[in-house]
């Protein structure tokens, strides 16, 4: 979006299926073609959704345990949006709209359970609003590992650990360094962990920072 925002006379529309999606597809276009669709995304049609259902009472599944099944159906990764996961119910699978078919007619089971796919509505999904933990913290610095270890809540060095195997991402970039600093405006996400947004930070009288952060549970 930063790179398209300074060309001339072009527009780009991210869209997930849902305002708080996280994997999105970006439709890019002249500005006068796609007026319309960045008030309203979804007339795009650019993400389609399928309800995958079954009773995972006795065999819970998991995020991964769908996301698996997916690509186990022979699908590209890049292809698959957002998971949600409604319990012992199932899930409902954001996806390509080329996809529906496929995963109506090849999604059949996860792990032991046998499931049935069918295409729906985006104004059926089942999102729950997020929820937001507010976090203050005082810092010697805005060091991403500092930052990030005071708003997940691990160690320093625990935090350093996960940011040089690749598992933090810094406004949905990755290759992050421990000692890159963070500012006001910037989201923090940690796999399997969510995400962390600066939301300010300021210098107090001892030369410490303090930071405030809101964490998307």
């Amino acid at each position: 979006m930063a790179v398209l925002q300074r060309m001339a006379d072009v527009a780009a529309v991210p869209w997930g299926g849902y305002p708080q999606a996280e994997r999105c597809r970006l439709s890019v276009g002249r500005e006068e073609a796609l007026a319309g669709a960045a008030e309203d995304p979804a007339q795009l049609a650019s993400v389609a959704a399928v309800q995958c259902r079954g009773n995972f009472m006795f065999d819970p599944a998991s995020h991964r345990d769908f996301l698996g099944a997916c690509l186990g159906s022979g699908i590209e990764r890049s292809k698959v949006g957002d998971i949600i996961v409604t319990g012992e119910q199932g899930c409902q699978i954001l996806c390509a709209p080329s996809l529906v078919e496929h995963l109506e007619a090849e999604l059949t089971q996860v792990r032991t359970v046998p499931v049935q796919t069918l295409a729906i509505d985006l104004s059926e999904l089942q999102v729950r609003a997020p929820r937001i933990e507010e976090i203050s913290s005082v810092e010697a610095s805005l060091r991403l590992d500092a930052v990030a270890s005071a708003g997940f809540r691990v160690s320093r060095s625990k935090m350093m650990d996960l940011i040089k195997a690749g598992d933090v991402r810094v406004n949905w970039r990755s290759g992050c360094k421990p000692s890159s600093e963070v500012k006001a405006g910037d989201v923090i996400s940690v796999a399997g962990k969510g995400r962390l947004e600066v939301r300010g930070a300021s210098m107090s009288k001892k030369g410490k920072y303090s930071v405030q952060m809101a964490r998307f549970l």
